[in-house]
């Protein structure tokens, strides 16, 4: 198997150095093809046991966006407003019922049937890990983001997981970062105060 070569500046920079988090999009639509491109490269990123607990609603028509926006800060629902897309990131409490699918090499579901703190504690925990790879994928396919909280997360669940055991994590914003609406970058300290090597 060949090894792999670091991705080279133009690519680092897309998808960290330059990336930002934006506050507002360009009027330019986002398809879902590149919804669907987006899954297809985040679900492959790692979680426990391949457990993929993340569930995502893509608010992409306008009804869905006001139905959002109603839900969260005042700041964050204009935000909500002016994307082409926004993503919630939800997390279905139930992962574990895929396992025997998504895990088959041994029965992992037992792990997690009954032990409800073990179930919080995995879907958030991976429900997050995917978060983070559905910007990173975003970013890889030539978009932009605006995760946030701000927003009522049981409203939100009943808006849009009702009758599931799907519980919503974070939302995000999506499509063509407008430059105008972001501001400098706030600082990013070097290896040393944050971190050690043992």
């Amino acid at each position: 198997m060949p090894i792999n070569q670091p991705l080279d500046d133009a690519a680092l920079d897309q998808i960290f150095r330059s990336a930002r988090t934006y506050n507002g999009f360009l009027d330019r639509s986002v398809s879902e093809e590149q919804l669907h491109a987006i899954w297809d490269l985040m679900k492959m990123g790692p979680t426990s046991a391949n457990c993929l607990p993340a569930r995502i609603v893509w608010c992409a028509s306008q009804d869905a966006k006001e139905k959002l926006a109603a839900l969260a800060m005042p700041e964050n629902g204009e935000k909500i407003l002016s994307a082409p897309v926004t993503a919630i990131i939800g997390m279905d409490l139930e992962f574990h019922e895929e396992l025997p699918d998504l895990f088959p090499h041994t029965d992992a579901r037992s792990w997690f049937a009954g032990n409800d703190e073990l179930i919080q504690s995995t879907a958030f925990r991976n429900s997050s890990l995917q978060g983070a790879y559905f910007i990173i994928a975003a970013r890889a396919l030539g978009l932009d983001t605006g995760p946030m909280s701000g927003f009522d997360n049981d409203a939100v669940d009943a808006a849009f997981y009702a009758g599931t055991s799907i519980k919503s994590n974070f939302i995000s914003t999506l499509g063509y970062g407008d430059p105008d609406s972001i501001f400098d970058r706030s600082p990013r300290p070097e290896f040393s105060r944050f971190n050690s090597i043992a």
